[in-house]
């Protein structure tokens, strides 16, 4: 009796039915009750028996576990339970402002309306002074222009990680305020 799977497309993780290769195996059936130790063909025949599929759920314990259970249903159950938490979850983008030790008032004041309406959106800034040449020995100068525009933002945001400099770069990084 050749007896064929009806799940072509699933994964190769799943060791459903014929493609379990275990000489014995526990099985557990739908309901949850333990049938005992069975060999592989008396628990497959046993799963069709009942119309369902016989699934390996602990491939690596000391005798490999099996379920009961209508595979499709559970496949399309996982698939539900994936597409709900992708959806519950939101991705947190990290973007940058770059600021430089001579920036104007406008200049500034443009870039701090652009950093709060990301921030109010939910997503994290990256806050950067960059120095050119001589600049770097005036970090003190930088450092008030960040400060100052870490200030204006202080209603919208959390400081994650304070000013540091790197290199030639100043940089902070500013979370938003949870609501």
């Amino acid at each position: 009796m050749a007896i064929i799977s009806k799940y072509n497309n699933q994964s190769n993780d799943d060791l459903v039915n014929e493609k379990i290769r275990f000489k014995e195996v526990l099985v557990i059936d739908q309901n949850g009750d333990q049938l005992g130790v069975m060999s592989r063909n008396q628990a497959i025949n046993t799963a069709y028996d009942e119309d369902l599929d016989l699934v390996c759920v602990a491939p690596k314990a000391k005798t490999p576990v099996c379920r009961i259970m209508d595979y499709g249903k559970y496949r399309f159950e996982q698939q539900k339970k994936q597409k709900e938490m992708k959806k519950n979850s939101k991705t947190v983008s990290l973007k940058e402002t770059q600021l430089s030790p001579t920036i104007d008032v406008h200049d500034k004041n443009v870039k701090l309306k652009r950093t709060l309406k990301w921030l109010e959106a939910g997503d994290k800034v990256k806050i950067a002074v960059r120095f050119r040449g001589r600049q770097l020995a005036h970090i003190d100068i930088g450092q008030k222009i960040l400060d100052d525009f870490v200030a204006e933002c202080a209603d919208y945001c959390v400081i994650e990680k304070p000013a540091k400099l790197e290199g030639r770069t100043l940089t902070a990084i500013l979370a938003p305020k949870k609501k």
